[in-house]
Order: structure tokens, then sequence, then C-alpha cells
């Protein structure tokens, strides 16, 4: 393929890009510099950020990487982050302040809130359980989380997490209900608030993606450090219309180690990465029986989210085996993570390597928030 045209569809391909403070695209930004493409379709990006030291950096890239991957003829990828001087810089400032004012939020959620939905191609591989125990595991991090089961049909969340009763309304928003988590809080919205357990709901296209609408627009998340949706199996209409209406949403895929599981699993990603959706992370469920023996059994298989991970050039961030306890916990609504030392450490661990890694909360780099703010404060001061 003709390098330019590798070069063009890459260019067009990173205006979907954004930077993770300003929300706004790297190329509207004027952060890429230059994309030049070989004879043999390996590119190479250079960006220019605010400060060598910039935190978000690895984000930055890694968006780019799963950007490329998208790109036709694209065969490998060099990306060289270079500083900003002091014209780019106030540039850059005037920029986001107008991609701001042109896309004003429509939602309550605080700009620049992780938005991490919960994945799979096909339903029993536990997705709703893995939403449950990383939400509690992220919650006694002493933070709010928000929990969205956008599973109309198959509403589960509510009974995992014993989150039960109707939703109430304030200020014309549904306010989500709450129960505590360690030295944090859950934010629970779910169909199973507005619906018998047992009631079967006979919708269809445009109701249900109505339904996921107001769910996410009509709700008030004002206050939550992070947003995890369960989401249904596949990538039908209630997938199309989280990726219209959350642009910045992050995809965790959750397979088990069965080979069915797992082609099926990349289907979700290849949605994901086609509706310019971010796939962050594997997370393999169900991966081995521990007995009381102290033998460990593979039942579904080995090696299934390690694979997957690699054919997606993502991390595996989370092995979970197999274990009664979260069945149990789940039926009692109390999730396996809180008291089951095992499964406690292995989400902890998952939260951990979100909030340091994978999803950074607001606030916790900031390197061109600060800038910026500083650059505001000059241009007052000599105005």
């Amino acid at each position: 393929m003709d390098p330019t045209t590798v070069a063009t569809a890459l260019t067009e391909r990173l205006a979907l890009v954004r930077d993770p403070e300003l929300g706004a695209s790297i190329t509207e930004l004027g952060m890429v510099r230059a994309v030049d493409v070989d004879n043999e379709g390996h590119a190479t990006v250079r960006v220019a950020l605010t400060t060598v030291a910039c935190p978000l950096r690895g984000t930055i890239e890694r968006d780019i990487r799963e950007a490329a991957l998208g790109v036709d003829g694209v065969r490998g990828l060099d990306v060289v982050m270079d500083v900003m001087d002091a014209d780019e810089k106030a540039t850059l400032l005037r920029r986001a302040r107008r991609a701001a004012q042109a896309s004003a939020p429509t939602t309550t959620l605080a700009p620049g809130t992780p938005v991490l939905a919960i994945t799979s191609g096909k339903g029993g591989v536990g997705k709703s359980s893995v939403t449950a125990n990383l939400a509690v595991a992220l919650a006694r991090t002493g933070r709010t989380i928000g929990v969205l089961d956008a599973d109309i049909w198959g509403f589960s969340i509510p009974r995992l997490l014993g989150v039960e009763g109707p939703v109430d309304a304030k200020g014309g928003k549904m306010i989500p209900r709450e129960r505590a988590a360690g030295e944090g809080r859950l934010k629970v919205l779910s169909m199973g608030s507005l619906a018998a357990e047992d009631q079967a709901l006979l919708w269809r296209g445009l109701i249900v993606q109505r339904a996921v609408q107001q769910f996410v627009e009509d709700a008030d998340w004002s206050d939550v450090d992070y947003l995890i949706i369960d989401t249904p199996p596949g990538t039908g209409d209630i997938a199309m219309t989280l990726g219209r209406i959350l642009p910045m949403t992050s995809h965790l895929i959750v397979t088990t180690p069965a080979l069915a599981a797992q082609r099926v699993a990349a289907r979700a990603a290849d949605f994901a990465r086609k509706s310019n959706l971010r796939v962050v992370g594997v997370i393999e469920n169900m991966s081995a029986f521990a007995c009381a023996c102290g033998e460990s059994h593979p039942l579904f298989g080995e090696g299934g989210g390690a694979s997957l991970a690699d054919e997606l050039a993502v991390p595996l961030l989370a092995s979970i085996p197999l274990r009664r306890e979260v069945s149990h916990g789940g039926d009692l609504g109390v999730p396996a993570a809180t008291d089951d030392p095992l499964l406690a450490s292995i989400f902890d661990e998952l939260a951990r390597r979100i909030v340091e890694d994978v999803a950074p909360p607001v606030g916790a780099a900031g390197c061109s928030a600060r800038l910026l703010n500083a650059l505001e404060r000059a241009i007052e001061t000599s105005a």
C-alpha cells in the first residue's frame, strides 16, 4: 500500500485519540507534529507534550498505538515524544478552550472521569460477577464508584451487590442506589431497580437504546470517581449506544480460558476498536479450580486470556480462579472480594493496576491541567 495513503489514513485515525485531561483530539490540539510511513509500512508518529515528565504520556502513547492497530497498511509503529515550546502551549490552551465550548458534556459525569465497560462476546463468562467484585475493590480504595447495569434484559447487578429498592429522583435526575464498601461507596443504577427481578422485558431497538441513554444522561453521576458499566454480551444496540454517548469509554474484555470464549471475546474487542473505543486489558475468569486437596484443575483449558491479550496487544490484567464463593456471595448480595482472602487479593491487585496504570482517576496525573492553569494565570496577569 502506498505510504502516503497509509500516513493519511493514520493521521485521520489519530484525530480520534483524545488528551485524557482536556478531552479534545490530539490533532485538534496541535500535539501531533508529524506522521511518516516508510515503504514497509512502518510508521513514526511524533507527538508534542506539554512537559517531558507528563505522567499521562504512557496513556497517550497507548491510545496512539491502539488507534494505529485499526489502520490498514501499518505494520509497525514508533511513537516519539517531544516537548512543546511556549507558543505551542499557548496555542494548545486556545484550542482546548474552543473544544470545551463546542462539546459541552451531556452527562453529569465530571470531565475526565474514567469510564470502564466490562465486555464480552458471549454470556456465561462471569462478566457481571467481575463487574461487581471490581467495583467493590475500587471502592475499598476510598473512592465512590458508579456501577451502571446496562444489561437491560439480563440485569443481575442489584442482587450481586445487595443493592435493591426503587430509584428516587431529584432535580429531574435519577438517583442511583447506594451502599458502603470499605472506605468508599457504590452508587448503582439498573433496570432491576425499575422492574421486578423475574419480570421479562419485551423491548427491542429504539426502546432499549433510549433506556440506556436515560441511565447515562438522566442520572446523577456527578460525584463518582469511576463509572463501571456491566454491558450485555455481544455487539448489538446497547453496545453501540454506549459507544456513541460515552466516547471516552475504555473496554476491559472478559474471557474464560476456553478457545470458543476467547474467539468470541476477540469479536467484542474488534467491535470496540471499529467504534474508535479503547481496549485497555483482558481479564481471564474461571482460570482454574483449586480443590480442597490443594491441586489446581484447569476445567476450561489454559492460556486463553494470555493468548487473547497478546493478540490484542494489551495486558492480561488478572486471572480469576473458579471458586464457589463467587456464586455463593452473589446469591447473598455480598461479593466474594469482600471477605474471601484469595479473591480479595486478586481484585485488589486488579483495582491497583487500573488506578495506577490503565485508567488513573481525575487529578492523579494532571500535567496538562496544571500547565494550562499556570498559562491562564500568566495571560490574565499580563492582560
